[in-house]
């Protein structure tokens, strides 16, 4: 469990901030005081977030791709400089072709760049920060439904997603002193998501800060590493001493 205190807020560091899970996250956080270190592929969305937050904490933005090594050393230099993170949240992800294409007509190419996005990089901004996190920290690796469902069209996206779940779920075993959580938001109103959709009315889908609470729960709580659904997860009362692990 993270508690914030007066003196001491703690750090969350979120790829992929600059719209989405990510900004809304990254507002909630905020919000409760935390200091943000937040990265994104486009500038004037990142900036337009750091500012809107500004109000609320510090916030040190970096513009580039996770899957550069540069930048992720940028990153580690952040939190070298914060004195430690207490949170990753490797949010950052992509969809791959739109429309997606079944999986004997996916290009080769895009699938292996959907791996090194989605996969390779998450592990190497682990790897790059492992110094820095500290003692009992969180890293949350957001994953999908399409990860355990054979969703026809999701190929590429929902098996990289599968690697990301394994990718926990194994750094989780070789890391006790770190809380790890693969979390699956929910279907949202998101750009990706209509990506997916290309033409369609997706206004039917939640807003993505319908999943935050859940995982802002997840942060301050007394979780154990696992897979959990983010609008599944309810905050523990004083009376409930293990919280709902959803497995599938």
């Amino acid at each position: 469990m993270i508690a914030s205190t007066e003196f001491s807020p703690p750090t969350a560091l979120i790829t992929g901030a600059s719209r989405g899970l990510g900004a809304a996250l990254a507002e909630a956080l905020a919000r409760d005081g935390w200091k943000l270190i937040l990265d994104a592929r486009g500038r004037p969305e990142l900036e337009r977030v750091a500012s809107d937050l500004a109000a609320f904490t510090d916030v040190v933005t970096f513009q580039g791709d996770v899957a550069d090594p540069s930048h992720r050393r940028d990153l580690a230099a952040a939190a070298a400089d914060s004195g430690g993170i207490d949170a990753l949240i490797n949010n950052a992800s992509i969809l791959g072709p739109s429309p997606q294409p079944e999986l004997l007509d996916y290009p080769i190419e895009d699938f292996e760049r959907v791996f090194r996005i989605n996969v390779t990089s998450p592990l190497a901004v682990i790897q790059s920060l492992a110094g820095h996190l500290r003692h009992g920290a969180t890293i949350i690796n957001i994953t999908s439904d399409a990860a355990v469902e054979g969703y026809a069209g999701w190929g590429g996206y929902g098996a990289s997603k599968a690697a990301v779940e394994q990718l926990s779920n194994v750094l989780a075993s070789e890391h006790p002193e770190w809380r790890v959580f693969w979390v699956d938001p929910g279907d949202m109103r998101t750009r990706m998501h209509q990506e997916v959709f290309p033409g369609e009315d997706i206004s039917d889908r939640p807003e993505p800060s319908t999943s935050v609470p859940g995982i802002i729960a997840m942060l301050k709580g007394e979780f154990t590493s696992g897979r959990y659904r983010a609008r599944e997860v309810v905050s523990p009362g004083p009376e409930v001493s293990n919280p709902m692990k959803v497995l599938t």
